[in-house]
């Protein structure tokens, strides 16, 4: 687990805080949707399948930040759609900075080279770089020549000005172990990104190309397979260990969606940003007014083969804090990956 220290000493101080309110529900991390425009169309997301009227709406910065404030998570997700489409992303991530949020500004790249003076290296700010696999498969995936050279440069780019710079990989049944093995090793090794975040697709309801999700089989022996011969502890993976344990098969979670949750230009979506049973106005009523339980793997259908980070890294973050021995084993990893 590659986060950086201070980072994970205020996660971990703000999970303590939690426990000690008595709180059973509360936010780790928050996506942040100010826009749903792309620059983009990908084969696996259905954001741009909303109508042309809502893809030209942009979320007003002090709704955006007030969302996040509102929440009082540690730390935010900025997607979309494109976030470097929205005309005050900037101003977004610098409020959100100036409260000492840690933000990730997730990012095709296609217009970073563009828009990187727009910001300023921060220890609480990174750019999060999709990448879902080498030029030709990741080319593929976007349905775009070139895409991934660009992604290339602009990663470059901005590590040699000081950005810290993440990496978000999904992954799907027509990957192998080898291709998950040859992306990560490159993104790890030869562009030496910060940190790599990696996820089994999930099936969209409205994304183009519904033929190759991952089961949960599938997902266990593939990145069984993948994370052997040590790989696993020399990519700097940004998850916690028991994450990387579920992916495996090794353990089992249930999902606590209400951990991250989706914050749009419709309000804050129920359950999460995978599945759209509605909005409500206030992280509040998200909490109180959805039932959880019906949700997860052997509750909801629409559930069965989701292994996402989205639903189960909270899970694992909780169960690893609930543990001395789990807790003593992903500092060690903190430690031994802020030394690299």
């Amino acid at each position: 687990m590659a986060m950086p220290l201070r980072q994970s000493i205020k996660v971990a101080t703000y999970l303590a805080e939690q426990k000690l309110r008595k709180r059973d529900k509360f936010p780790l991390i928050v996506e942040l949707e100010p826009l749903f425009a792309c620059n983009l169309k990908c084969e696996g997301c259905g954001k741009i399948q909303h109508p042309a009227g809502v893809l030209k709406q942009r979320m007003p910065v002090a709704q955006a930040v007030g969302a996040v404030l509102e929440s009082g998570a540690p730390m935010v997700s900025i997607a979309g759609g494109e976030p470097l489409m929205h005309p005050q992303i900037d101003e977004i991530v610098r409020q959100l900075v100036a409260k000492k949020k840690y933000v990730f500004l997730c990012t095709n790249a296609m217009l970073l080279r563009k828009k990187m003076d727009k910001f300023k290296p921060s220890p609480y700010f990174a750019f999060a770089v999709h990448i879902d696999g080498l030029r030709e498969r990741h080319d593929e995936s976007v349905a775009k020549e070139g895409v991934f050279d660009e992604a290339v440069e602009a990663i470059k780019e901005a590590k040699q000005r000081g950005f810290r710079v993440t990496t978000n990989s999904t992954f799907f049944n027509t990957d192998t172990p080898q291709t998950i093995i040859e992306v990560l090793n490159f993104l790890n090794d030869d562009l030496k990104v910060d940190e790599m975040m990696i996820s089994p697709a999930y099936a969209y309801e409205k994304a183009p190309d519904q033929e190759h999700f991952l089961g949960v089989e599938q997902t266990r022996e593939l990145f069984k397979k993948a994370f052997a011969g040590g790989n696993r502890k020399k990519w700097r993976l940004n998850h916690s260990p028991l994450f990387l344990d579920f992916l495996e098969g090794k353990v089992d979670f249930p999902c606590t969606a209400w951990a991250i949750p989706n914050y749009s230009l419709f309000g804050w979506q129920r359950p999460c940003y995978l599945m759209s049973d509605g909005y409500v106005p206030t992280y509040r009523e998200l909490i109180e007014d959805t039932d959880w339980d019906k949700y997860g793997r052997g509750k909801d259908p629409r559930c069965a083969n989701c292994m996402a980070h989205c639903g189960y890294e909270p899970t694992a973050v909780l169960a690893t804090m609930g543990s001395l021995k789990e807790s003593l084993r992903a500092m060690r990893e903190t430690v031994s990956g802020n030394r690299e």
